[in-house]
């Protein structure tokens, strides 16, 4: 079975190595990189993030990867951002106002609900809104969170949870997938997601 190349974009935030090694157990040649000859290569593109909008944001900005992101969200290649990775695709957030997000989805990620702990840090059950390939195995799966920001619950969204009301746990809009919660740190139905994401890339 083939081995798709998938670029994880390195832009020196967190410990992106974990997203890395999850493609690579369910049989991807996952690099992480920075190099735009790679990017433009890999059947494949995943935006991680982890701490916050603002930070993250400027960090793929000072690297040039914010170009690249936004090129390979839209240029039909599977696509997949995982947890501040989903909040960045949107058009800005909350968390760090007069700072643009890549505008591949449209909307601003919100703060979570009053009455609720912020973060949500815990593992939260997922109720499947539009079933499809990426959610394939994972219907009402258990899946770990850390946030204090969702996007908003438009006509993209794949899955919430229930945290003070329904929250956006997942979107899918064409080649794009992303998730609020980690895959990597999700046991057996975050494998599965990116497994999933595996055969997409192999597919392609």
């Amino acid at each position: 079975m083939s081995r798709p190349l998938i670029a994880v974009l390195d832009y020196g935030i967190g410990n992106l190595r974990s997203a890395q090694k999850g493609l690579e157990r369910m049989g991807a040649d996952a690099r992480l990189t920075s190099d735009p000859g790679l990017i433009a290569e890999a059947s494949a593109v995943v935006l991680p993030g982890v701490g916050a909008f603002g930070p993250c944001m400027t960090a793929l900005q000072n690297t040039g990867l914010d170009l690249l992101a936004r090129s390979a969200a839209t240029d039909g290649r599977p696509f997949l951002g995982i947890c501040i990775g989903l909040q960045l695709l949107y058009e800005g957030s909350e968390e760090a106002p007069g700072i643009t997000g890549l505008g591949v989805l449209p909307g601003t990620v919100r703060k979570l609900p009053d009455g609720v702990k912020h973060p949500q840090m815990q593992w939260n059950r997922l109720e499947v809104k539009t079933p499809g390939p990426m959610l394939a195995g994972l219907e009402e799966a258990w899946v770990y969170f850390v946030h204090s920001y969702a996007a908003p619950l438009a006509g993209n969204v794949a899955a919430t949870c229930e945290y003070g009301g329904p929250v956006v746990a997942a979107v899918a809009d064409k080649n794009v997938w992303a998730t609020q919660f980690h895959p990597e740190k999700s046991a057996r139905p975050g494998l599965q997601l990116l497994e999933n994401f595996v055969n997409q890339a192999r597919h392609r």
